[in-house]
């Protein structure tokens, strides 16, 4: 299926999408270019979800998965002192003009 894009700017000559991909991607920088690979990569796996599809370029789910900070249980582990202090139920002295 070829696609086609009416550029009124120039001369109102049509031009294939494909063309006007490659000529847009030729002019980024490299590091440009890898980000776009890598995003057209997962919207080729996006779309092709059921499938076995292995062609993706150095996509490292690892580090994404790593990046998503979880928390764990006993975290707050040391947090908190007890026995509780005798005085902890009394009204604090902050709060005795509202009382």
């Amino acid at each position: 299926m070829v696609q086609t894009i009416e550029k009124t700017q120039e001369s109102s000559k049509t031009v294939s999408l494909d063309e006007e991909v490659l000529k847009v991607f030729a002019s980024m920088p490299d590091s440009l270019k890898i980000e776009v690979l890598h995003y057209a990569e997962y919207l080729l796996y996006k779309n092709t979800e059921g499938n076995d599809s292995t062609n993706l370029v150095d996509v490292d789910i690892s580090e994404a998965k790593m990046a998503e900070k979880k928390t764990l249980f006993g975290c707050m582990k040391g947090t908190f002192v007890l026995p509780l202090p005798d005085d902890f139920d009394e009204p604090l002295e902050e709060f005795a003009e509202y009382m």
